[in-house]
């Protein structure tokens, strides 16, 4: 494609040939995105897909979904640099797919917005203005402040669907969440999933409901205080419906492996266009679904070595198509990569936050006492945690004895809601021999500190579905991968993955380990909500600590350099929260070990400002 100079790809709304806009009667210039089917008048459709391998393109109308069904074909125009596109009498809800080069078997298309039958079936014209929102004075999101909940929309209700999930955030509104992160929902195929391996990037999987019950979802969070952003997997496409090589090679490269194959190809020959579908893709899900922000999967396997990381470039499309409303990014990054939240004055990506896997770590080597695989270099110890509150990532540049190098970057100068902490997430509960619950790995003792100190902490805490009414129900890795060889070789890699952990790698226990495809793994993993009331303690507890640091003055401030720390006996350790004069301080006095008596306590942080003495005002 030609770009003006300083032009930027997630902005570009003018299409090959003459360099400019397209006239006004040309149907390219009614188009809201450069790829996929959008309708431009009630019965006509407009399809636009990057195709260089092919010769010529044919989009394909089906009556309905069944074999034999009634199709047309409607030939589409080349376009320079391997677009094709025209418009098609088709309305809402039309069925269609692709043929390349005359091929005997049609493909879905790589934009499509929804997949009503899976990766595998036709692709769906969706009219994303059908839907009436009521969310207009939404404002959106800013980082600070933030109470963030995962949820697995297929195991959160029994129902495993947006409809019966949106029943339910009410009372996560009630309970004092702030913030949904929605794991990823790009179709895939099978019964069930993580969404991990999505091969539809547009498409709201099916398995949940429809685009518009997805909207629903949204409008509702927002009508309730709610924000919800979306987990996106912009490292790897899944290995089962994935059609992008029919029409180009030049989606992946072989050059950069990563954990899950070849890596996307972000700055190699044809990268451009590759670029413009995930800057897209963004831009779709913060305009057509109202998403507050995006959580980055895995961003260490996004390789990019353009002027701009990709992960960048989406950010900062993404904030543009919110307009005035504000919207928050998140990135997982397993090296620790400080860029990733600096400015772009400074050199950085521009991102809000990164979840800090170091604070996780500590904390399972503090409640479990289990050192093993990627917890080697963690004690546990009152010092990290201290270290943790006052600089986010414990490892910024030490080497790090697992891995045999150094890990992260120095992070000095970041402001506390730059990482989010948690003890419960997606995958280190699955990363247990049965996806046990950490409640059910430590003493309630324990367990109650800990997580009074995750969410009175200055960071962004984030809970995992269930984790705040103490679920027992396990979350185990599963996917539905049908009989083929794929089943096995997942199975394979997964209990192999496991094996890293010593506790976890005799062949006794391997053999009673979860098997991914086995469906009950997938029902045993949905909450069960009667739980909130049978574990009411738990319930309690969080809702209480959840209102103290929403209420409270220090402990909702996240302000920088104004908590201190200092350990206090091989298992304990305090916290002070300073304010303007002293006269407002708070103290987290934390102990994971044995009762203690402080006597004596020749510690500053435990004196009371001149002339007061501190009043209890919450214990475990």
């Amino acid at each position: 494609m030609l770009h003006r100079k300083g032009e930027t790809i997630e902005t570009y709304n003018r299409y090959t040939g003459d360099g400019g806009k397209p006239r006004a009667c040309d149907p390219r210039a009614l188009r809201r995105y450069p790829i996929g089917a959008e309708l431009i008048g009630a019965n006509e459709t407009h399809f636009r897909v990057w195709a260089p391998k092919a010769n010529h393109i044919d989009v394909v109308l089906e009556e309905s979904a069944e074999k034999d069904a009634k199709r047309t074909f409607h030939s589409l125009q080349a376009e320079e640099g391997g677009y094709f596109s025209a418009s098609v009498q088709a309305g809402a809800n039309a069925r269609y797919r692709f043929r390349v080069d005359n091929a005997e078997h049609f493909h879905p298309d790589p934009a499509s917005r929804f997949q009503p039958a899976g990766p595998h079936g036709s692709s769906c014209v969706i009219d994303p203005k059908s839907f009436q929102w009521t969310d207009q004075a939404w404002p959106g999101l800013k980082i600070k402040g933030q109470i963030m909940y995962e949820m697995h929309i297929g195991t959160f209700t029994k129902e495993g669907t947006w409809r019966a999930a949106a029943e339910q955030l009410a009372e996560l509104a009630r309970i004092g969440i702030t913030v949904v992160e929605m794991m990823p929902i790009a179709d895939f195929p099978g019964r069930f999933g993580w969404g991990y391996d999505g091969v539809n990037l547009f498409a709201p999987t099916h398995l949940y409901g429809t685009p518009d019950d997805l909207r629903g979802f949204v409008d509702c969070a927002h009508s309730l205080g709610l924000g919800v952003i979306l987990d996106v997997v912009y490292n790897h496409f899944g290995p089962d419906g994935n059609y992008l090589g029919v029409y180009s090679n030049d989606y992946l490269t072989r050059d950069k492996e990563n954990d899950w194959g070849d890596s996307i190809n972000f700055d190699g020959l044809n990268s451009k266009p590759v670029r413009e579908f995930f800057i897209t893709n963004g831009r779709y899900w913060i305009e057509e679904f109202h998403f507050d922000g995006f959580r980055f999967d895995a961003t260490q396997s996004i390789l990019d070595n353009s002027d701009e990381y990709i992960v960048g470039a989406i950010g900062r499309a993404a904030r543009k198509a919110a307009g005035k409303r504000s919207i928050i990014l998140v990135a997982e990054n397993e090296r620790q990569e400080a860029k990733l939240i600096r400015r772009r004055s400074e050199g950085g990506d521009g991102l809000d936050t990164v979840w800090n896997d170091d604070f996780h770590h500590s904390a399972i080597v503090a409640l479990t006492g289990r050192r093993e695989a990627y917890c080697t270099d963690y004690l546990g110890s009152p010092q990290e945690f201290i270290s943790a509150v006052k600089y986010g990532y414990l490892f910024q540049g030490q080497p790090y004895v697992w891995q045999e190098a150094p890990r992260g970057t120095p992070t000095f100068g970041a402001p506390p809601e730059a990482f989010v902490a948690f003890i419960e997430n997606h995958d280190q509960i699955s990363n247990t021999a049965a996806g046990e619950r950490l409640r059910f790995q430590t003493s309630p003792g324990r367990y109650r500190v800990m997580t009074a100190l995750l969410l009175l902490g200055p960071w962004i805490p984030l809970l995992f579905q269930g984790q705040e009414f103490g679920a027992s129900t396990p979350f185990t890795f599963f996917t539905d991968t049908g009989d083929g060889p794929m089943r096995e070789a997942i199975r394979k890699g997964r209990f192999e993955f496991l094996a890293q952990f010593p506790s976890l790698a005799a062949d006794e226990v391997q053999k009673r380990l979860p098997v991914p495809s086995d469906p009950k793994v997938f029902a045993n993993s949905k909450l069960d909500f009667s739980e909130r009331e049978k574990n009411k303690h738990f319930y309690d507890m969080h809702i209480d600590l959840l209102r103290l640091r929403r209420e409270d003055s220090r402990f909702r401030e996240q302000k920088s350099d104004a908590v201190d720390g200092a350990v206090l006996g091989p298992r304990s350790f305090v916290l002070r929260y300073f304010s303007d004069g002293n006269a407002d301080d708070r103290l987290l006095v934390v102990n994971l070990g044995k009762r203690q008596t402080l006597a004596p306590i020749p510690e500053p942080l435990l004196a009371p400002p001149l002339g007061l003495e501190w009043d209890i005002l919450w214990s475990s």
